[in-house]
């Protein structure tokens, strides 16, 4: 076979190749980039996350609307647990401290009755995440409604909840989503920076 035809056939393999890689990064769904330069997945556009009006571990109340205006790092913990929520929890408190400055962090309970503001207390406390980070607790009728929104399967009897990060624009959209296995500190705080310069 001539070289020439050999060599130009690679080339177009090769490009092929190039394009089926593209096309299927592209078609991943969760495995997407959020954009230029996100570490995490992207979220579909438009999705705003939901607005609620509950309180925190502290009895203060606490809205999606009034953290506008700032990225929000959101999370989904249970008071009582002993394995991934301590490690979520650090790895929150990682992104903020790899950030260099706070911004509104919240973890959505997701077993009530059983996430009561001293139990919330006592486990932001055991983490070392008191003042980093808020709980926002609230009856299983009132949190359905942001587990929904945040797409969120919470603690059940059958079924651990789903360990997750969302983070939400200046403008109370849902943009970038880390599963807990691909969550790092450095991961979240680098989509944070991203995030506050838009």
């Amino acid at each position: 076979m001539n070289p020439r035809l050999v060599t130009a056939l690679a080339l177009v393999a090769v490009f092929a190749l190039g394009a089926l890689v593209l096309v299927a990064r592209g078609s991943s769904g969760d495995d997407e980039p959020a954009g230029p330069g996100f570490a995490g997945a992207l979220i579909p556009e438009g999705v705003r996350a939901p607005d609620f009006s509950l309180h925190d571990q502290d009895g203060k109340p606490i809205t999606m609307r009034e953290l506008r205006g700032r990225p929000v790092l959101v999370t989904f913990l249970y008071t009582h647990c002993r394995e991934t929520c301590p490690l979520q929890a650090q790895t929150a408190r990682g992104a903020l401290d790899d950030l260099g400055h706070d911004v509104p962090a919240i973890a959505v309970a997701v077993d009530p009755p059983n996430d009561t503001p001293d139990s919330a207390r006592r486990f932001l406390a055991k983490t070392h995440t008191l003042g980093r980070l808020d709980f926002v607790l609230g009856g299983r009728r009132q949190l359905a409604p942001l587990w929904r929104g945040f797409f969120i399967r919470p603690q059940s009897v059958s079924q651990e909840h789903q360990g997750r990060y969302t983070l939400v624009d200046k403008r109370g959209f849902q943009r970038v989503g880390f599963p807990l296995d691909q969550a790092t500190p450095e991961r979240i705080a680098h989509d944070l920076r991203l995030l506050e310069r838009e």
